[in-house]
């Protein structure tokens, strides 16, 4: 799968120091990449409506810290998926009356739109789940054959048939992974069963389906119902996956089966990325997907989750067709610290585009006071758990200094100040002068 246009980064004097983020699993402060090298995966979207600011805020969020492993000096690899085939895209489909493949190109282009306009770096490896499914099929093979997947029949049509029975030969079955084979199941997040439970149910699991050995077991493989779109799953039989291998076998796939950041928003944590580590640990013994968990917080509107069932959306390309500039929609993210809960507000914005103008004006001449210490000082912020607010305020406080100086004749200023400030802003926080 193609990726959107790459910004230019500004190179910049120096390197910054190690990144540190804040890590899910433990609950403490650790380096994000301890050796030359950093690997990052990122879930991605299920492309069946726009671009929100949920989505938007932690595709930012990522973004910061592949520049801020850049401007460290490390080699940066980046991998990501889109879910081009799932439930809730086929549900809009029918609902439309569009073709699936069709609805799921035109909101992957749109997404593209918006990440370009927002200047998010993109993916190295970006890869779709329909692109992925051979690889998927190997993985779900695998699992079934060391024992750490079983099949489920399909549930019968037939009201009062027994759905508990092991398929017979050649029939239809779902595969679900075994999670008792994993000693490591749990470790991720760290819940307790009853929260699992209903966090399971409310994010897309089926506690309730008879015919598997434990609640949690999460499915692998979905065998194929008359109307979907299926595919030739080999031993499987015709079917599509479920969605935690898919990130799995991706992730593993392009970055190997142990790396240093996995990464979403917080709703991912359980049960998505317990899974799908779980399912890395399962194909790759020894291997522990993403040694880091690190989560983005969610963003709010009117008092509620902003998401596309509650149809309660602030689309980025929506404010682009009215003329918002996407930079200030950069800035009104970057000014809430990333793994917090917030709401969106016209107020963000307002705010947003008010700072996008100082600081344009403020670097819109040849000198301007000392660039170094708001060099590091952004550097500083970035590094310490991406805190993009604190950097903010240092880029606010050199511009109010730069453009009261300059009232008063210039006094102090550094000849060529302004650019290096620009260059900081758009290598470190993405925001294009």
């Amino acid at each position: 799968m193609l990726t959107w246009p790459a910004p230019q980064i500004p190179e910049l004097p120096g390197h910054g120091g190690p990144v540190r983020v804040h890590d899910s699993t433990t609950g403490g402060l650790v380096v994000a990449a301890p050796g030359e090298s950093a690997a990052l995966y990122v879930c991605g979207i299920t492309p069946y409506d726009a671009t929100h600011l949920g989505h938007a805020a932690t595709y930012v969020a990522f973004d910061l810290l592949v520049r801020a492993w850049r401007d460290e000096g490390k080699r940066v690899r980046y991998a990501s998926n889109v879910t081009d085939v799932d439930d809730p895209l086929l549900e809009r489909a029918t609902a439309t009356g569009v073709d699936w493949t069709a609805l799921a190109n035109d909101q992957i282009a749109l997404y593209c739109e918006d990440m370009t306009a927002l200047g998010v770096v993109p993916p190295d490896v970006w890869a779709g789940v329909v692109e992925s499914v051979p690889a998927i099929v190997a993985a779900v093979e695998a699992l079934v054959a060391a024992g750490a997947a079983y099949r489920v029949p399909v549930p019968s049509p037939t009201p009062g048939a027994d759905d508990t029975a092991g398929p017979a030969d050649g029939a239809a079955a779902d595969v679900y992974a075994d999670l008792s084979a994993d000693p490591g199941f749990g470790s991720v997040a760290g819940l307790d069963r009853e929260t699992m439970l209903a966090l399971f149910a409310e994010r897309g699991g089926d506690p309730d389906r008879a015919g598997k050995r434990d609640a949690l077991d999460p499915l692998l493989w979905r065998a194929a119902r008359p109307g979907e779109p299926s595919w030739d799953g080999g031993t499987l039989g015709r079917g599509r996956p479920g969605w935690h291998v898919e990130c799995a076998v991706i992730a593993r796939d392009a970055l190997g089966g142990s790396f240093d950041v996995e990464g979403g928003g917080s709703d991912l944590l359980f049960p998505h990325h317990e899974m799908s580590t779980s399912h890395v640990r399962e194909l790759e013994p020894g291997a522990t997907g993403g040694r880091v968990h690190v989560h983005a917080g969610m963003v709010g509107l009117d008092g509620e989750k902003m998401s596309k069932s509650l149809g309660n959306l602030v689309l980025v390309s929506r404010l682009r067709a009215d003329g918002v500039d996407p930079m200030a929609v950069r800035l009104a993210i970057l000014a809430h610290q990333y793994r917090s809960d917030w709401t969106w507000t016209a107020a963000d914005l307002h705010r947003a585009e008010e700072r996008l103008d100082t600081w344009r004006r403020a670097m819109s001449g040849n000198g301007g006071p000392d660039p170094e210490p708001v060099l590091r000082a952004v550097r500083e912020a970035v590094a310490a758990d991406l805190d993009a607010p604190r950097a903010l305020e240092a880029v606010d406080a050199w511009a109010a200094a730069a453009l009261e100086r300059s009232a008063v004749g210039g006094s102090g200023f550094v000849e060529g100040a302004p650019g290096v400030v620009a260059r900081t802003v758009d290598a470190l926080l993405g925001v294009r002068m």
